[in-house]
């Protein structure tokens, strides 16, 4: 299995002297500890797990490079200490022997999986899937397609410059999406605007529409008659080659099981994320590109709700195409050494339920 990610390095590199194979061990005892408790570790705790015949004031120096390495913090109400998010990161590149499951939970992702038929329910089985098999949010993007063609949008007023827009696919798919205009149009004008839009698109794959709207848009913005500009503007609000870009998430409130994420403020925000998309999508689209399980940790990702969490994706394929991304999120102190191997083999398994006959 491959893993890709983001190594977050500290004030002293782990070349130096003060890591040695000691170190890697008492930093693996204290990451894997860390994990299962969610409690700082002590010194104490640690010469007793790693089995290693060192004295208290042993541990305490080398617990000492550590920190000064970056690798592990000491909170201000304890004693003991936690890892950081290059600690998190060192332990899963260097230190982390993955888990396989075990055939019986093979047997069950698969045979929960492959019981649909519809690539919608397909995606919606695999993120709940990935939800109760980690106890945490279980997110699957939804398959790219190849070619997708558009045979009709209709425009809508809302209240103040808000318009519902309704697109159809040739296969007869319904996309609903809101969209806001650059001033309240009367719902004639946004007739007019549709009816410009079916007699002159309707057929082309929605790729294709989108690419001869941005040049049409590019080369007749200063002499484009007022009803044509106005359609092609909307029309570009609405498709894109993403437009089908979206993920399916199940298990959201199984983050509030954990202490370090139930902050109310920090909920809300991690909730939001998931409503709004847009980040997580972006992150998504990212690990497309990676080969095998990638991982974002903490701040890693680069999205402040994210900063207390971690991201464990891995790309699906159809017909040995990438046509999509899944993955979970949960704490940074989750058991990466089974949620990798989860994630990874329900990849495996949607690509292969999706490209059935």
């Amino acid at each position: 299995m491959r893993l890709s990610g983001r190594l977050v390095t500290g004030r002293k590199t782990i070349s130096d002297s003060g890591f040695n194979e000691r170190a890697q061990q008492l930093l693996k005892v204290l990451v894997e500890r860390y994990i299962r408790e969610g409690e700082p570790v002590g010194s104490r705790t640690l010469a007793r797990d790693s089995g290693m015949d060192l004295s208290p004031a042993t541990i305490r120096n080398i617990m000492s490079d550590l920190e000064e390495m970056g690798l592990v913090a000491s909170p201000h109400t304890s004693a003991g200490r936690v890892p950081t998010v290059s600690g998190y990161r060192l332990f899963i590149d260097s230190l982390l022997t993955v888990k396989p499951l075990d055939s019986r939970e093979v047997r069950e992702l698969r045979k929960q999986l492959f019981k649909d038929d519809d690539p919608k329910g397909l995606v919606e089985s695999a993120s709940k899937l990935l939800s109760s098999f980690t106890l945490m949010a279980g997110l699957v993007m939804v398959p790219k397609r190849k070619h997708v063609a558009f045979r009709q949008i209709e425009f809508l007023p809302l209240t103040g410059k808000r318009v519902l827009t309704i697109l159809i696919t040739r296969e007869g798919e319904v996309h609903n999406r809101v969209i806001t205009t650059r001033r309240q149009y009367s719902p004639s004008e946004l007739e007019q605007a549709a009816n410009l839009l079916n007699e002159n698109y309707a057929g082309a794959g929605l790729e294709e529409m989108h690419q001869k709207l941005v040049s049409e848009m590019d080369r007749n913005r200063d002499d484009m008659n007022r009803i044509m500009r106005r359609a092609l503007e909307m029309a570009e609000q609405v498709i894109s080659p993403k437009y089908d870009n979206d993920f399916v998430v199940a298990g959201q409130t199984n983050l509030m099981n954990f202490d370090e994420l139930s902050e109310m403020n920090r909920m809300r925000k991690l909730f939001d994320s998931f409503n709004e998309k847009h980040e997580l999508l972006h992150l998504l689209d990212e690990s497309m590109q990676a080969k095998g399980v990638q991982i974002f940790i903490g701040e890693e990702s680069g999205y402040q709700p994210l900063d207390h969490c971690s991201l464990v994706t891995a790309p699906y394929e159809i017909d040995n195409r990438v046509a999509g991304v899944l993955g979970v999120i949960g704490p940074t102190r989750m058991a990466y050494d089974r949620v990798i191997s989860i994630v990874d083999v329900t990849a495996k398994l949607l690509g292969a339920a999706l490209k059935k006959p």
